[in-house]
């Protein structure tokens, strides 16, 4: 049997970039706001993508963090704790995280760029933004039509309430969106940049029908890229995501879910946690005993 590694010498490698993949390497790293003191081994993030966005960039040049642009895990040797990406490079590893997110169910609907989006509980920030300039706009409480069926609709509807919105929902899928023509009603976009895109107001059917408003929210479901569950021997969940417990601790020691590749409580993860939230969770249980540190609770609510 190997010894267990110190902290110094532990090397963790994340499949995935995106928001949970970036909260968790910035808490690992200290540079978020916690009282977790910064890990000192070393990070190797495995991005599928070669653009570079800014805040990836910066955690890129911390010290201890490798990322490796382009090169998406693809297979996963649990036994001998190493991965191997797309291109061939393996990398070994003592912790593993698999944080390669989601993909919409369906395929997109025309238009859908100049709508809000709802997929996880950290849209509702954006969302929220959005909600204060079309406010500001109409002068009155805002009209929004919300399209979808699941859980993530659920909760979007209750976000618009919850910011003044009068939210209409629909459960059948228009064939598009429509922006407005209005030169004031340009916003902050499902991207999160404001004035990027008009803002959308309406959707029309197949039929020909129309809903109109002020401002539209797609909540439609997606699903988890659980590629890597089957090649390291991962337990699935029902709905598709990687299956963890309350600590986002998979079927296999040593190997760690976190974002919409996970499933807990029959729900996908980023549903039940914020990114940060779920950073949290993950770097505890992986450092705790190695590190000394204290345990903190963070309630799996929506």
């Amino acid at each position: 049997m190997s010894a267990t590694p110190s902290a110094s010498s532990l090397h963790i490698v994340i499949a995935g970039a995106g928001p949970a993949a970036q909260a968790l390497v910035r808490r690992l790293a200290g540079s978020s706001d916690s009282r977790q003191r910064a890990f000192d081994g070393t990070i190797t993030v495995l991005s599928n993508r070669d653009e570079c966005p800014d805040a990836l960039l910066e955690l890129a040049g911390l010290p201890q963090v490798s990322v490796r642009f382009g090169q998406a895990a693809s297979f996963i040797d649990a036994n001998a704790k190493i991965v191997t990406t797309v291109d061939g490079l393996d990398f070994s590893y003592d912790q593993l995280v698999i944080a390669t997110g989601s993909a919409p169910a369906l395929p997109p609907v025309a238009g859908a760029e100049s709508s809000l989006s709802y997929s996880t509980i950290d849209d509702a920030a954006t969302i929220g933004e959005a909600v204060k300039d079309v406010t500001r706009i109409v002068g009155r409480r805002p009209l929004g039509i919300l399209v979808g069926n699941g859980p993530a609709a659920g909760q979007a509807e209750a976000v618009l309430r919850a910011r003044g919105v009068r939210p209409v929902r629909t459960t059948l899928r228009p064939t598009a969106v429509v922006a407005s023509t209005a030169a004031t009603a340009t916003v902050a976009s499902a991207a999160g940049e404001p004035g990027s895109t008009p803002q959308a107001t309406g959707i029309l059917f197949e039929d020909g029908s129309s809903m109109n408003g002020d401002l539209v929210v797609l909540a439609e479901e997606r699903t988890a890229r659980n590629d890597l569950a089957a090649s390291a021997g991962l337990m699935v969940a029902p709905d598709g995501g990687i299956a963890v417990g309350r600590d986002l601790a998979t079927s296999v020691p040593g190997i760690w879910a976190i974002g919409d590749a996970a499933s807990c409580d029959g729900l996908r993860l980023g549903l039940l946690l914020s990114a940060e939230s779920s950073a949290m969770l993950c770097a505890s249980g992986m450092l705790l005993g190695t590190m000394g540190l204290v345990d903190q609770e963070v309630p799996l609510a929506a």
